[in-house]
């Protein structure tokens, strides 16, 4: 396995795991999760980045899932697949640091590695009409994010 499919991985793991326990914490997971499986520390970095670019805009992210891919119910995604979602999402339309169709490649492969059979096609599809918007969706969540700064301040 590429090593940031690896860390990439690790994302998917502990996002899976906070997704599903609500109590426990993304920190603890992720170093739980890096001491079981060891990081070279970029690749843990990235895998941080991962995980707490996707946290904050998890409803956000699931909202433009909704809007732009309404054939598939977020209630009725499986909580793995939903979360390779999330992550490809924010790569390629918030982070924007990865090519859209790495990221799909990326997703795809996890989706083979954590998902059900159906999951690497099913993940595919969806991206695939999340592309389509990427640079509307891209725009919204800029300004959400944007908005929740101001906010904090």
């Amino acid at each position: 396995m590429k090593p940031r499919t690896r860390a990439r991985g690790i994302a998917l793991q502990v996002l899976y795991e906070t997704d599903i326990a609500n109590n426990h914490l993304p920190g603890d997971v992720l170093k739980m999760r890096l001491e079981e499986i060891p990081l070279a520390d970029d690749l843990a970095e990235f895998a941080r980045q991962i995980i707490f670019g996707v946290l904050p805009l998890t409803q956000d992210l699931d909202q433009m899932i909704a809007k732009y891919a309404p054939e598939w119910p977020l209630e009725q995604i499986a909580a793995i697949d939903r979360n390779i979602l999330r992550i490809a999402f924010w790569e390629f339309a918030v982070s924007r640091e990865t090519p859209v169709k790495v990221a799909i490649n990326e997703a795809v492969e996890l989706a083979k590695l954590y998902g059900s059979d159906s999951a690497p096609r099913f993940v595919n599809g969806v991206l695939g009409t999340l592309v389509e918007h990427e640079n509307e969706i891209h725009q919204i969540i800029k300004n959400r994010i944007t908005l929740d700064t101001k906010l904090e301040t």
